[in-house]
């Protein structure tokens, strides 16, 4: 071989190396993405950078994702971020997801991908479903944050739906107040609740709308068989319970610190309500009083206050330790005027403790009856009297 010949094969596969590019195409995004998010790739060619704008991919006409590189020739490992490590993909659970991998030859390969989820917004709305498999009515800003949940008082595992605010994905700079609230089932999907839902998504949408700025909502599940043990901190003679102090601790301890970590909250007592109707009432407005230094704000709803004396008890026994708003709700119907009866006690007895008569609303409605229906009603009303002062 002369040295035209060396010298030719030398330029040739030096241009070859100089061309080796790389393409990964992403041809499925979950439909809770945020519309017109950038994305961005992140891997071992570029020192793990989520917001290189050298990785940056770009819309097709067909709807994919590209990106085209130069990588050098190995190992490459990667994933796609919406711009930080809180926006990285997940796994179809919206967890940790491994990193990809592809061995890089040279050439020009096209490797497709499809984003299962994104580890900061659960799972899309098209993939929660119920047990029957019915497709969820909840609207599209509610996500499935975690399907499994671990309660470690009670060694239990529970669901945790999340509604955020149509503005959470596009004002990146807001924080917003929360509020955490039981029988999640219930809340926001008629086909998991057990008669008919709050519409609280609905209701929140469009108060938004009409430029209330916004708010986290946090639904519990309830343990179904174990709701009346997890929502009575007190055992009673005939229906047992008394696990509600557990309950309790979980959302103080780990549930909490867990969504103001992972969401942009705003963690401070006076932004932070607890919310549940029925049994859902009575733990509600248990762990308000308890924790009067986590929440500022409760919505008490029918609450189940004839399951312990030691309901009003405690609430003598702790008294009044911050400023609060407490929203008390009952209709006439329950229970023949025994649930209003004993809401009319706990705020008499709320304000012989010295909380004023402005921090506690009394809302006894003459065709209220102890069913969702009256629930959803009621609840923009009182959100709309938290929100004076608490968010």
């Amino acid at each position: 071989m002369n040295y035209i010949s060396i010298i030719g094969l030398s330029c040739m596969f030096s241009f070859q190396t100089l061309i080796a590019q790389m393409t990964i195409k992403i041809t499925h995004l979950p439909n809770n993405t945020p519309y017109g998010t950038p994305l961005h790739l992140a891997g071992n060619f570029n020192n793990w950078n989520p917001n290189d704008a050298n990785h940056q991919f770009r819309q097709l006409e067909d709807g994919t994702w590209s990106v085209t590189f130069s990588p050098p020739q190995g190992d490459l490992w990667f994933k796609i971020t919406r711009g930080n490590w809180e926006t990285v993909e997940g796994n179809q659970h919206s967890q940790f997801l491994p990193n990809r991998h592809y061995y890089f030859h040279g050439g020009h390969p096209v490797f497709e991908v499809q984003v299962q989820a994104w580890e900061d917004l659960g799972v899309a709305q098209d993939q929660v479903i119920n047990s029957a498999g019915t497709p969820s009515t909840a609207t599209d800003n509610v996500y499935l944050l975690q399907e499994d949940f671990y309660i470690p008082q009670l060694k239990r595992h529970r669901r945790i739906l999340i509604y955020l605010p149509k503005d959470y994905y596009s004002n990146f700079d807001k924080k917003y107040p929360v509020i955490y609230a039981h029988d999640g089932q219930n809340i926001f999907d008629a086909h998991t609740s057990f008669s008919g839902e709050w519409e609280i998504d609905e209701s929140l949408n469009r108060l938004f709308q009409q430029g209330d700025s916004g708010v986290i909502v946090v639904g519990i599940d309830n343990g179904g068989a174990e709701r009346l043990n997890e929502y009575t901190p007190w055992s009673h003679p005939e229906y047992g319970g008394g696990q509600g102090v557990a309950y309790t601790d979980f959302i103080v301890q780990n549930l909490k610190p867990f969504v103001d970590k992972k969401y942009r909250t705003l963690p401070e007592r006076e932004k932070t309500c607890i919310m549940g109707s029925s049994l859902g009432g009575l733990i509600s407005l248990y762990a308000a009083i308890k924790y009067q230094n986590v929440f500022g704000k409760a919505a008490i709803f029918s609450p189940s206050l004839w399951f312990s004396e030691k309901a009003f008890e405690q609430v003598t026994t702790i008294g009044k330790q911050a400023e609060m708003r407490i929203y008390l709700l009952a209709g006439q119907q329950e229970g023949n005027g025994s649930v209003a009866e004993d809401v009319r006690r706990m705020y008499h007895g709320l304000l012989e403790v010295g909380f004023s008569k402005s921090e506690i609303f009394l809302d006894i409605d003459d065709d209220g009856t102890h069913s969702e229906w009256y629930w959803k009603r009621e609840f923009p009303d009182a959100y709309r009297w938290l929100l004076q002062s608490a968010f």
